[in-house]
């Protein structure tokens, strides 16, 4: 299969699923989607404003190319590996999913790579306020693991 072919392959692939998934699975959460998630995470867990959950996961690429190996290899995983970035809510809806590029293999990598908090870094992010012990904030939060950096959207899992 030559190039074009399969960049076409690809093409009509993505143009399906965003025509077949589009406007009901892929979309950014409106501020309506935003306060149901609240409400349904603080009634079940009693913890307000939780948007989701964010993490990594590496997928071990078998068939990677030998000239682009050493470009998906880490130190801690010897095959090269594919790092799929995603969000998820308590009710495993996933917001948010993208997958890191070249050198990209930990999770650090790949959130400086990703577009999740690009709207709220230049100022378009919908405003969900939500109040956590009698302070407001302005924008939603997500659970993490140690490994992210302390930004205000993080919340460190125990």
């Amino acid at each position: 299969m030559n190039c074009s072919t399969a960049r076409e392959s690809l093409y009509r692939l993505a143009r399906g699923v965003i025509e077949t998934f589009g406007d009901k699975y892929l979309h950014t959460p409106s501020l309506n989607d935003m306060k149901q998630l609240y409400t349904s995470h603080e009634e079940r867990h009693r913890f307000p404003g939780m948007f989701g959950s964010s993490d990594c996961t590496k997928w071990i690429w078998g068939n990677c190319h030998v000239a682009w190996k050493c470009q998906y290899t880490s130190g801690h995983l010897v095959s090269p590996s594919l790092v799929l970035e995603a969000i998820a809510s308590q009710d495993v809806w996933m917001w948010h999913a993208f997958f890191g590029v070249a050198c990209s293999n930990n999770d650090v990598k790949v959130l400086d790579q990703s577009p999740i908090f690009q709207d709220l870094l230049i100022g378009n992010a919908t405003d969900a306020p939500v109040i956590v012990n009698d302070h407001e904030y302005k924008f939603e939060y997500y659970i993490t693991d140690g490994i992210y950096p302390p930004y205000y959207t993080f919340v460190k899992a125990f």
